[in-house]
């Protein structure tokens, strides 16, 4: 069964091997995945993959936004699935065609995710983007555009923002895996922050998030421990709702 713990994707947004190891022992316990982003992988390479998986029982979301020709996607995700993570992220806007070779190609073991709309992304970032205007003026639009595209080449989840996941889940059904970024505890939200798009754990889950990624409101606690077990707390009163 699933803990409200497991829900918890924490960021190692950092700069090197020792503060993501310390992160990752004080918190292995407390959350259900770490998110390996491109900071940290460009600095340390594929061995943090396994150093992190080594700290604790909680696995790896190997979050790299893969996007560039299909055969490289390819091959790039062949080499990311060797080191075992859970998942890992590409892009979407290369179309259904692209996504459907690599995911035709792809062995399996880790599972695919395709990113959305990112959601350090306005309305008007989309339009400056060249977006029509429908998709620019209906975030949801574009997001359940996508997150069909995704779904349609067998990539096994999405990543969407909170304020798109009860749309998503209604639309596309109970099998496809929704992580979403962005969220923030109600105890910790701020003004003029960069993502633009925030909802809270308990939200986000109560409209079908499978995880949520949560990571200075955790980190930049004086007991990082102790803010996890909050936002679980949160999650709590959101279950009873198991998923995979």
């Amino acid at each position: 069964m699933k803990e409200p713990k497991d829900f918890i994707i924490f960021p190692l947004d950092l700069p090197d091997y020792d503060q993501a190891i310390r992160y990752a022992g004080i918190l292995k316990n407390h959350v259900g995945l770490f998110k390996i982003g491109l900071e940290l992988f460009i600095s340390q390479g594929p061995p943090i993959i396994e150093a992190v998986k080594n700290a604790g029982e909680a696995g790896v979301f190997l979050d790299l936004k893969l996007h560039d020709i299909p055969a490289t996607v390819q091959r790039a995700l062949l080499a990311a699935s060797r080191h075992g993570p859970e998942f890992v992220t590409i892009h979407c806007d290369e179309g259904g065609d692209a996504l459907r070779h690599v995911v035709e190609n792809f062995p399996g073991g880790t599972r695919i995710l395709a990113v959305t709309v990112l959601t350090s992304l306005s309305r008007e970032n989309l339009v400056q983007l060249g977006y029509r205007k429908e998709y620019a003026a209906d975030m949801t639009r574009l997001v359940l555009l996508k997150a069909k595209i995704a779904k349609n080449a067998g990539c096994h989840g999405i990543v969407c923002s909170g304020h798109e996941v009860a749309a998503v889940r209604k639309e596309l059904g109970e099998d496809l895996v929704i992580v979403t970024p962005g969220i923030r505890p109600e105890w910790s939200l701020v003004e003029q922050d960069d993502q633009k798009r925030v909802v809270t754990p308990r939200m986000a889950v109560e409209n079908g998030a499978d995880y949520v990624v949560i990571g200075r409101p955790i980190r930049d606690a004086r007991d990082p421990a102790e803010a996890a077990k909050q936002v679980a707390d949160e999650i709590s009163r959101a279950c009873p709702i198991v998923r995979n």
